[in-house]
């Protein structure tokens, strides 16, 4: 790290969490009659579920999810490449039913009523609250390449949502040839995970160098610079020499298009073939909150720092990837940042207290080989002058760090973070 020293972030980390417990000590005035739903299960959504839960018992708590367990997006390179089995993504929510006594609804929430604050379940049910919460996570917005649409992602996957995509890209990987060519698409920013393309392509060359060595990898870039670039252009060239080859727009400009039967990928200014094509599409929040009108022309959301509250509807507060929360990236870590501190707010505001300026952090690891890893971290507060969020300290991995050890570090951050979010 540069800029703020590992002990010092995490030390920082103690602090803000400390804070916010401390400052939700007091039972709001409506005691157990307050409700507070929450509409998403994964990082965002089940955080938030548990702190408000610990911030205060006597809050009626419902968590709406349509599936069972959550397969981790987080995590999912290292199956592509064959580390794990898909289902060591499954995450279960069972402990915060079970230990913290979080309502689990098993359905998917179908229309929002923020007149009458009303979640309608898909079977006409209705779940009313005092205060919305909602982690819809991300949809890909298939209008937004020529070519490629939903019915071709069940061929040519995106593999960014966990599950039958993961193992679709995983399977495909495993049936080339020896030699064959794989291109991945990386979007615009803003999008879900901004390192996660360059980890992927990491993590196939790794797959691909002990099984297939003569294979090739090529990034088609929307950017011309990409998150923690520096870090991995030396780790490409350490580990996977002239193995992966990054292209960016200012190279070749644009995708014009896909061409799905031959796999090929055309840019403004040429054209490339795939034996196996990932294509990452831009981006937007999920349909929920667009159905709702909680997104502006961005196809974001944008909220209240202080709070996470919607700035076009009350009572509702958006967490993740779905939200506006620029500078902070679209991270598992900053989902479960930002639950904590909407959770902190929600019972301010059932007190009718303001919430205070608010302190938020994010880390993200990404992997190159299974010994090898890189992190970058920043910390954000908000800026009265600015009316939003400002990065106040941060850094990555520096450029002659123990790779080991920051290996070591991503490995229990990965099981941290699943434990806090998850566990309850």
């Amino acid at each position: 790290m540069s800029g703020i020293n590992r002990r010092k972030f995490l030390k920082l980390a103690g602090t803000l969490g400390a804070l916010g417990l401390a400052a939700c000590t007091t039972a709001p005035r409506k005691g157990s009659k307050a409700k507070v739903v929450i509409v998403g299960g994964g990082y965002g959504g089940s955080t938030a579920a548990k702190y408000l839960k610990l911030f205060n018992p006597l809050l009626d708590v419902t968590l709406v999810e349509k599936m069972k367990h959550y397969y981790s997006c987080a995590g999912s390179n290292e199956v592509i490449s064959g580390w794990h089995d898909l289902d060591w993504l499954l995450r279960s929510r069972d402990g915060l039913q079970t230990k913290l006594g979080v309502k689990l609804v098993k359905a998917k929430a179908v229309e929002i009523d923020p007149q009458n604050r009303l979640v309608i379940l898909k079977d006409g049910s209705e779940l009313p609250y005092d205060r919305l919460v909602l982690s819809p996570g991300v949809d890909m917005r298939f209008d937004a390449i020529d070519g490629y649409d939903l019915k071709t992602s069940k061929f040519i996957p995106h593999a960014w949502k966990a599950g039958k995509q993961t193992t679709l890209l995983l399977n495909q990987l495993r049936a080339m040839r020896n030699g064959g060519v794989v291109i991945i698409t990386a979007p615009a920013s803003p999008y879900r995970c901004p390192p996660g393309p360059y980890e992927r392509a990491s993590l196939i060359a790794n797959y691909l160098k002990q099984t297939k060595p003569r294979s090739k990898i090529i990034i088609i870039d929307a950017k011309t610079q990409f998150s923690k670039q520096e870090l991995f252009l030396k780790g490409w060239q350490d580990l996977y020499p002239g193995m992966i080859e990054w292209i960016s727009s200012a190279k070749e400009g644009q995708i014009d298009h896909i061409n799905p039967t031959k796999l090929l990928v055309v840019t403004e200014f040429n054209s490339h073939r795939a034996d196996v094509l990932n294509v990452i599409p831009p981006q937007k929040a999920g349909w929920l909150a667009r159905k709702t009108e909680l997104a502006d022309h961005t196809r974001w959301c944008p909220v209240d720092p202080h709070s996470f509250e919607s700035t076009l509807i009350p009572n509702i507060h958006i967490i993740g990837d779905a939200c506006i929360a620029t500078p902070m990236p679209k991270s598992a870590f900053s989902a479960n940042s930002q639950a904590k501190i909407c959770a902190a707010a929600i019972v301010d505001l059932l007190n009718d207290r303001q919430p205070g300026p608010p302190s938020l952090i994010n880390h993200c690891y990404s992997f190159l080989a299974p010994d090898y890893a890189i992190s970058i971290n920043g910390v954000y507060e908000y800026s009265g002058t600015e009316r939003q969020l400002v990065a106040t300290a941060g850094g990555v991995t520096p450029m002659n760090a123990d790779r080991q050890l920051e290996a070591k570090f991503a490995k229990s951050w990965r099981d941290n973070i699943s434990a806090d979010s998850f566990g309850g």
